[in-house]
C-alpha cells in the first residue's frame, strides 16, 4: 500500500529533490546548510524504510520497486548539481562519473534479475559503500563554506574516491551475479518455464 509508513519515507526522499534543486540555486551559507540537513534527513529515511518495512512486516512490491529508485534520484541529482555548481571538479569528476555509472548498471540488472524472479540482497559493502558516499555528498554540498581549518572539499572529495573504489568491488559483484543467469541457457533461468 502506497500509505504505508515505509512507503511514505521512501516518496518522501523523491518528493525532498525539488527542493534540494531550489536550494542550489540560492545564494548564500545557510542555503548550502538546508540543502544539507534536506539531504542528511532523505538518507537517514533509507535506513527507517526499511526498517519498518521490516519490523512492521509491510514489505511490498512497490517499496522494493521504489526504494533504490528514490536511492538513485535523489543521489544522482545531487551529483549533477554537484558538478554544475563546481563543487566537483576536475579528477573528482572521475569517481562521480563511475557512481552514476553503476547505478544505471545495477538498475539494468536488477531489472532482468527480476524478470526472472531472482533477488540480489544488498551486501553489507554494498551498505558501507552508501554510507561513506552518503558522508562525502554531504560535504561536497556545503562545498566552500567557510568552517575555518575544515577542508571541506578536500573531505568530500576523498570520500567520493572511497566510495568508487566500493562501489566497482560492489558492481563487479553484481555484474558477476548477473552475468551467471544471463549465460544460463533459457530453459534453465529461474522463471523460465511456461508462462500462463
Amino acid at each position: 500500500m502506497i500509505t504505508s509508513l515505509p512507503n511514505l519515507l521512501t516518496l518522501s526522499r523523491i518528493l525532498v529533490i525539488p527542493v534540494l534543486v531550489a536550494l542550489f540555486f540560492v545564494p548564500g551559507e545557510a542555503a548550502k546548510w538546508a540543502a544539507l540537513v534536506l539531504f542528511a534527513i532523505a538518507g537517514i529515511t533509507d535506513y527507517f524504510d526499511g526498517y519498518f518495512a521490516r519490523t512492521r512486516r509491510q514489505i511490498s512490491a512497490l517499496g522494493r520497486f521504489l526504494d533504490p529508485v528514490a536511492d538513485k534520484l535523489l543521489v544522482s541529482s545531487v551529483i549533477l548539481l554537484l558538478v554544475y555548481f563546481r563543487r566537483i571538479t576536475e579528477w573528482t569528476i572521475l569517481p562521480a562519473l563511475v557512481i552514476l555509472c553503476r547505478e544505471i548498471l545495477v538498475s539494468g540488472l536488477r531489472e532482468f534479475l527480476a524478470g526472472i524472479r531472482v533477488r540480489v540482497p544488498v551486501s553489507r559493502l554494498a551498505k558501507w559503500k552508501t554510507g561513506i558516499q552518503m558522508v562525502a555528498i554531504g560535504f561536497l554540498i556545503v562545498g566552500d563554506s567557510n568552517l575555518g581549518f575544515i577542508p571541506i572539499l578536500q573531505i568530500g572529495a576523498v570520500g567520493l574516491w572511497i566510495a568508487a573504489a566500493l562501489t566497482l568491488v560492489t558492481g563487479y559483484d553484481y555484474l558477476r551475479s548477473g552475468l551467471k543467469y544471463m549465460t544460463m541457457p533459457e530453459g534453465r533461468r529461474p522463471g523460465s518455464g511456461p508462462q500462463g
